[in-house]
This record gives structure tokens, sequence and C-alpha cells, in this order.
């Protein structure tokens, strides 16, 4: 709030045209991140594309080099970043008329909730699942909160969990192999309505990224998103314990096709 904030708005407002985070996304894509947990390719981006602007714009070199201390010193500071970003794409999609994409899923440690493009004021609840992975030393699944964040607007976006074929590192870190990664990004295609444009996938052919999760084909097909996570301790105050993948609940997908029926 004191040194971070200011230094970082008036070197983003020194820039012409702003920072483009969808550019960023797309490149740290081809260097093995996913944007959601892993992010040191894409921090590394961000830090090269502002610091020119903090050097001309702060004069105290001291305060400087504390905010890039921080950053380097932080690989998920990009998800600060990607997060907004990914609801910002998003958000211009709500209100469509029919449309059964979805536009947000977000978790809050007790409940998980989505929300389709073509009813953007209603929820869809369900109770947040157990995530499974690995966990840091000293910590096991009994220090474990449910799902807990809002880091799932990267999946929906067409990125994180979706992206996995893209980050063969991250693989072990949530506890699966390179081959697990390449069939988690395949089998969500079967349950999206597109591919994007703009995130594309090395190993791949550089086939866009699974994009725009529909109520309808999760219903047709039983397959249900696959989220990548951090995991949360249940204790206020500790963080993150781990990290791993779980499924979004199958009940409030069931409830949201129960409701397009309506339309």
């Amino acid at each position: 709030e004191e040194v971070l904030y200011p230094t970082l708005k008036a070197a983003i407002e020194s820039i012409e045209g702003g920072i483009d985070l969808r550019a960023l996304i797309s490149q740290a894509l081809h260097m093995g991140d996913e944007c959601h947990n892993r992010n040191r390719a894409g921090t590394s981006l961000f830090l090269r594309a502002v610091t020119p602007a903090i050097i001309r714009t702060c004069p105290d070199r001291e305060r400087a080099a504390q905010v890039f201390e921080f950053i380097e010193s932080n690989d998920h500071f990009f998800l600060n970043l990607s997060m907004p970003a990914g609801k910002a794409m998003l958000e211009p999609a709500e209100g469509i008329e029919g449309a059964t994409v979805l536009t947000v899923m977000a978790r809050n440690g007790t409940d998980f909730g989505i929300r389709m493009a073509g009813e953007p004021d209603r929820w869809f609840v369900a109770p947040a699942g157990v995530v499974r992975g690995l966990y840091l030393p000293g910590f096991t699944e009994e220090d474990a909160n449910p799902d807990i964040g809002d880091s799932t607007i990267t999946e929906t976006a067409g990125f994180g969990g979706f992206a996995m074929a893209a980050a063969p590192a991250i693989a072990r870190f949530v506890g699966g192999t390179p081959q697990d990664a390449v069939e988690a990004t395949l089998e969500m295609y079967e349950i999206c309505y597109t591919e994007h444009e703009h995130f594309t996938i090395p190993t791949l052919g550089f086939r866009g990224t699974p994009l725009g999760i529909d109520v309808r084909k999760v219903a047709e097909t039983g397959i249900l998103p696959r989220l990548n996570t951090g995991i949360a301790h249940k204790e206020p105050g500790i963080g993150m314990v781990g990290a791993g993948v779980l499924r979004a609940p199958q009940k409030c997908f069931a409830e949201a096709f129960a409701a397009v029926q309506g339309w």
C-alpha cells in the first residue's frame, strides 16, 4: 500500500497504452507457464515490461529496488494480474441471451459456485471439494481447507488447468506427470465451446486452449472441469500448504443444466 502500489501506479500510468496482459499470458504459455499454479515466466515478462517505467518515474532508488525485489521474490506475482485479466475477458459475454457457457467459477472454502453468460446474476452452488495434491513439508491433508479462492477464473478464461499441456513442469508440483498434463488439456476440449484465438499450446501444434465451458457439454459428456489450485491451511494466517488438482462439483452443473431447460 505504501511502496508497491504507488510505485506501480505511477509507472503503469506513464506507459502509453498500458501493458497488454493478454499478450503476456500468451507469451507465458509458450514459456512453460499455465498462469495459475505456475507464473514464473509471466512474472518475469511483467517485470521486464514495467522496469523502464519504474526507473523513469520513481526518484527513490531504494524504493524502486524494494519493488523489484518484492516482485522478483514471488514467482506467483503474475497471478495477481492474470486473474483480473481473465475476469475482464469474460465479462463482455455476460447477458448474451441463451448462452450456456460459464463466465464465473469461484470458491470460498465452503461453497463452489458457477454463473452462466445467459443468466449472469444467478449462482449455481455446491459444496467446495477437497484438493488432492502434494503438501509442503510438515503439512498433510488434515491441515487443508476445502477448495478456496477466485483463481478458477483462469480456467474459466481458457488458461490455468485448461492449459496444463503448456506447463509440463507444473505436473510434478501438483502430483502428476507431463503426460497427465497433456491429457488434462485434451479432455477439456470435450466440454468447451471453442478454442482460444490468442492462447496457444506449442506441444499441441499451437492449438488454441479450450475456451468456453459449456454447461450443455458437461451434461452430455459427464466430464467436469479440471482445476489447478493451491491448498490453503484451514487455520487463518498460515497460508498455502500445498498444491493439487480437483474437479468442479457435479451438483452445480446439474442445477445449471436444469435451469437451461426452462429458458
